[in-house]
């Protein structure tokens, strides 16, 4: 009897595949009223984001953002309609062609988009109370104009420009977020453990996975545009 395939083995949601809470020391959200200005106290390394993160003061208390390109500790941020990297702004306020990132997905919630190292967004079209903006996909999606946004690049850039080299360097990278690595092949498996196992040199056999098959399942071609030999 084969034992389960490494999709259902993910899809079960075991501790194996699943990032522990305690990586998320910091929760990245500003607050929902913000008003005058606020201070770089701290930029911090967290694990488990792509991005360093900045630790804000305001009105004696603190939250944390992705740090900005650029942000030097002790610097000043402000909550008003100022176009300059690092003032949390709404989308509005904010003219066509500017950079921003940590965008909210609705008025209010702290920031939900374009948080990852080295990413940004740029504001491109205005129609009504629509504010739409080029994601890092290069597609536009709108938002309300009263969601706010950080100006300026999410510091980070080019943290994958730097070869691993050791293997061991990239098991403590993965481990952080208990991403599975390494991932084997299914092809490399015995035939006992994955459907496209063995093969028999290596020929993968084209399986059809159904659309709307469950995650242990979608093995193979998922959804191929043709199916056949090539003529």
């Amino acid at each position: 009897m084969g034992k389960r395939i490494i999709q259902q083995a993910r899809g079960h949601g075991s501790s194996t595949y699943r990032v522990k809470p305690t990586a998320f020391v910091y929760k990245i959200r500003y607050p929902k009223f913000l008003e005058g200005e606020g201070k770089v106290l701290k930029i911090l390394n967290s694990p488990a984001h792509s991005a360093p993160l900045a630790k804000i003061l305001y009105n004696k208390d603190v939250f944390y953002i992705p740090a900005f390109k650029g942000m030097i500790e002790g610097q000043k941020i402000y909550f008003n309609n100022e176009i300059k990297p690092g003032n949390i702004v709404a989308l509005n306020k904010i003219p066509i062609k500017t950079e921003v990132y940590c965008i909210e997905s609705r008025p209010g919630d702290g920031g939900k988009f374009i948080k990852a190292g080295g990413n940004v967004a740029i504001v491109t079209r205005i129609i009504g109370d629509k504010i739409l903006v080029m994601l890092p996909s290069k597609k536009e999606k709108s938002f309300n104009g009263k969601c706010r946004a950080i100006i300026g690049q999410v510091a980070g850039h080019g943290r994958l420009d730097k070869p691993i080299i050791k293997a061991g360097k990239n098991h403590h990278i993965k481990k952080a977020k208990n991403k599975l690595w390494p991932r084997t092949s299914a092809v490399k498996m015995n035939a006992i453990d994955h459907p496209l196992g063995s093969g028999r040199g290596k020929n993968i056999k084209s399986k059809i996975a159904k659309r709307n098959a469950p995650a242990g399942k979608r093995v193979g071609l998922i959804r191929p545009r043709r199916t056949g030999k090539k003529k």
